[in-house]
């Protein structure tokens, strides 16, 4: 694999820390600005939303600058974003920091796939996109509890100082190992672009990720506080313990993608969203017990984002089956549907804090992740009655 892909997979890891590490730190920006746990929360959602508009807004608007010139301005502009929220000096600073960084983060993966695989030959392209979201997932059991740590023994602004040198690094990497002759794709119509925002089969599946991902954020993103303050946890635990969901997040990963290839998207997605679902509702009855709620998160964090491989598969399929003109715009979109849910999950989850508390969170999650279950199931016999009809 050439050099330039693990520029690409330095950018990810950045990237990816940012995004997740807000979780952990989510009780310590609390404390230190003299804030709620819900406006804290917030912060997750306010990236959430410029990952979603980001991705196919921005994406669209930038489509004919020459990708290595893009990916370098918005690494330039991921940093400046970490470096604004380590000078913050209030809350409202922070939002502006972290609605810059989610704007570049929705960019970044939206044209990183194009450029890994034009670094390979085609027959190693699927190796290179897995080697650049591995940036990802490394991401998240590393970068999270390291910023989890940092935050929590230096401050909130040291955790994305160290991002900032991160992005600093990426940035480099990305100047001098991408290649300048990166081939441009052809912009997809403004007709093609909005049949694939208002194609129903297509918004079905938006919908999908949005809840499935929903569901899960509503509880995950009051995790720190939950097992400090529910199941008794010290915060120098919780940063091992989001270490452990990490581990749990790449397993599932890679078993939830071997389950789509094995059983097919909407089987394994059944699957997933209905044990999501139950693990959710054990949580609400485990969330107050020392062990028990270790064991049950470990266990959620297998299936939590195990159904993202599977969510892209099933929409690229359904994208090159109704609008073949714009599939990687349908995929842009679904990246942008995930973020909703996140934003969505998080602010529900902070008016359930405040309205009933922390301990209300799991059931409420487990109540949209319903819904997802549902809409699949939905989708699935959607498919069916096509297939018959075509056949």
């Amino acid at each position: 694999m050439p050099l330039a892909l693990w520029a690409l997979t330095i950018s990810a890891f950045a990237i990816g820390t940012t995004e997740f590490v807000i979780v952990g730190l989510v009780p310590t920006i609390a404390d230190q600005l003299s804030i709620s746990l819900p406006s804290a929360g917030l912060l997750v959602s306010i990236y959430a939303l410029g990952v979603a508009v980001g991705a196919p807004v921005l994406t669209a608007l930038t489509g004919k600058l020459p990708r290595k010139q893009l990916l370098v301005g918005l690494m330039a502009l991921f940093t400046a974003g970490n470096l604004l929220a380590w000078l913050s000096p209030n809350y409202e600073t922070l939002v502006v920091a972290r609605l810059l960084t989610g704007l570049t983060h929705g960019v970044f993966f939206s044209i990183g796939s194009t450029i890994a695989t034009s670094l390979v030959p085609k027959e190693k392209a699927a190796s290179a996109i897995a080697i650049m979201f591995g940036g990802l997932t490394v991401a998240l059991v590393t970068g999270v509890p390291l910023g989890t740590y940092i935050g929590q023994h230096f401050g909130w602004r040291e955790t994305f100082l160290a991002v900032s040198v991160i992005g600093v690094i990426a940035l480099i990497s990305s100047t001098i190992l991408v290649p300048k002759d990166i081939p441009m794709r052809a912009v997809a119509s403004l007709k093609d672009q909005l049949k694939v925002m208002t194609h129903p089969r297509l918004l079905i599946i938006y919908a999908i990720t949005a809840l499935g991902y929903g569901g899960v954020f509503t509880a995950f993103t009051f995790l720190a506080p939950m097992m400090q303050d529910l199941a008794g946890y010290s915060p120098a635990a919780v940063g091992w313990i989001l270490l452990g969901y990490g581990v749990s997040v790449a397993i599932g990963n890679i078993w939830g993608g071997k389950l789509a290839d094995r059983h097919g998207a909407v089987p394994a997605l059944k699957f997933i969203f209905a044990s999501l679902a139950v693990l959710l509702l054990v949580f609400q009855f485990t969330a107050s017990s020392h062990v028990g709620s270790l064991v049950t998160v470990l266990i959620m964090g297998v299936f939590a984002f195990g159904n993202v491989p599977a969510l892209q598969v099933y929409v690229v399929q359904k994208a090159e089956e109704y609008t073949p003109n714009a599939v990687d715009v349908a995929s842009g979109l679904n990246i942008a549907a995930f973020n909703i849910g996140i934003a969505l999950g998080s602010i529900i989850g902070g008016q359930t804090v405040q309205s009933f508390g922390l301990e209300q969170t799991p059931w409420i999650g487990a109540v949209i992740v319903a819904g997802a279950l549902l809409l699949i199931n939905f989708s699935g016999r959607l498919d069916t009655r096509r297939e018959i009809a075509i056949g």
